[in-house]
Formats: C-alpha cells, sequence, structure tokens
C-alpha cells in the first residue's frame, strides 16, 4: 500500500488478516484496522476496507473538521459505535446482511472537543447543538453511498451510519 494505509497519508492504522465467515455475505477479504484519521483519534480501531476508510478521511477533512471549526478548541476525538460486524441490517433477524458485514459501514455516537465536551447524536441532535451534528451528518452525504441519522428511523437514534454500499442506483441515500 505506497503512501501509507490504503495509499494515503491521512490515515493511522494498519491491514489485517482476512476477515472469513461461515455466513454468506459477510467477510472482509482485504481490510484495515484504522485508529485516527487525518490526526483525529477514534474511540476504538474500525475494521473497514480502504474505500470505507479513504470515505472517512474524506469525511473528516470536507466534513466534519470544518463543521466543528474551532468549537469546544476543536476536534479531539470521534466516538465509534461500531465497524465490522457480521449481522442483518438493524438487528433485524431474516433481513439482508448488513454493510457492517462486508467491512463498508462506520458509526459514529460522538464527537468530542479538546474542551472535553461531547458532541453525543443520542443527547444533542435536537438540542441547540443539533445544527452542528446536522451539518456533520450532511456532509457525508456523496462521499458514502448511505448516510442515516435520528431523522432515518428508529435504528439510528443514538448514531451517524455511513457506509460505500457499492451499486446504489440514483445516487446517494441520505436520511
Amino acid at each position: 500500500m505506497h503512501g501509507g494505509l490504503c495509499g494515503t497519508t491521512g490515515l493511522t492504522g494498519q491491514p489485517i488478516p482476512p476477515i472469513a465467515s461461515r455466513i454468506q455475505g459477510c467477510g472482509l477479504p482485504d481490510g484495515v484496522e484504522v485508529t485516527a484519521v487525518s490526526g483525529v483519534p477514534l474511540s476504538e480501531p474500525v475494521e473497514v476496507d480502504c474505500p470505507t476508510a479513504r470515505a472517512m478521511q474524506t469525511w473528516v477533512e470536507r466534513g466534519i473538521l470544518p463543521a466543528i471549526g474551532n468549537m469546544g478548541g476543536g476536534l479531539a476525538r470521534i466516538e465509534i459505535a461500531g465497524s465490522y460486524s457480521c449481522r442483518p441490517r438493524d438487528n433485524v433477524v431474516g433481513a439482508q446482511i448488513s454493510e457492517h458485514g462486508r467491512g463498508h459501514a462506520i458509526d459514529v455516537s460522538a464527537l468530542v472537543l479538546r474542551s472535553g465536551d461531547v458532541l453525543s447524536v443520542a443527547r444533542d441532535w435536537r438540542t441547540r447543538l443539533g445544527p452542528v451534528l446536522q451539518r456533520v451528518h450532511a456532509t457525508a452525504c456523496g462521499t458514502f453511498d448511505t448516510v442515516l441519522g435520528p431523522n432515518s428511523d428508529r435504528f439510528h437514534q443514538d448514531h451517524i451510519h455511513v457506509d460505500t454500499a457499492p451499486g446504489r442506483r440514483g445516487g446517494a441515500y441520505c436520511r
């Protein structure tokens, strides 16, 4: 991977061994474990494929950092609620395999500022801090193929889900 993780210097982490699955549709044959994006640490490593890692970097640089600006001294950490997990969509038995099960998805639950303040999707989406989180959500649309948040459905009330699901017709799906 010339030029750093996934061919870019903005991602910190390492390649991981292939993740095989006994469940059809799951697995991550060529994944990476990302611990920081553009110098911003993640609360826990995310296991994703390189296209998803690069999309995360684009979102952080062009969306999250500008939306936060100097608020609270700037962005200190991104709280991760999930990445690779072989499971059905929304954890509903019988549903299609989630993009999490393919290494194409990341869930972000909060943004921690240098001041120690936390912008929590669950707590702050509908408060005076909501517009900042809503701007963060909106900036993911287009960089990712699917972007879901508290306005999408009952399954996304406490996080912003982003994924690079390939082959979506009609462009990005953002709710």
